[in-house]
């Protein structure tokens, strides 16, 4: 499953996403971060992503903007938030705009490499 998986982490906090991206590849994941949803929006010119890592609460473009912006775009890339504000209300809405997961940062380095295979799982398959 990993290996050739591309991921993008999308977080303003330099902190976490060096914390993600040696997570991820450690996992044998390739992975590239983004500072902002801007910067992340403004890569997708060139190759794309396996799944996408979005923060849900960031300056500028939240993860929310980031969402809407994909389906306006008709890009269609699974799209897991992670977000410090856990709430039934921001999962369901998260789910409601296209993400595939909405998980709480307390919980990522347990949840966030199960969630990314069953994202990218069902696009290996779709492509064959």
């Amino acid at each position: 499953m990993a290996g050739a998986h591309l991921i993008a982490v999308v977080d303003d906090d330099d902190a976490i996403r060096r914390a993600l991206s040696r997570l991820l590849r450690g996992s044998d994941f390739d992975v590239l971060t983004f500072g902002s949803g801007r910067e992340f929006m403004n890569s997708l010119r060139g190759p794309r992503p396996d799944c996408v890592i979005l923060d849900y609460q960031m300056p500028e473009l939240t993860g929310a903007d980031v969402l809407c912006l994909l389906s306006l775009a008709q890009i269609q890339l699974p799209v897991i938030i992670m977000t410090a504000y856990d709430h039934p209300v921001v999962r369901e809405e998260c789910r409601r705009m296209g993400a595939v997961a909405c998980i709480g940062k307390c919980d990522l380095q347990d949840l966030l490499i199960v969630t990314i295979a069953a994202a990218i799982v069902p696009r290996v398959r779709d492509q064959n």
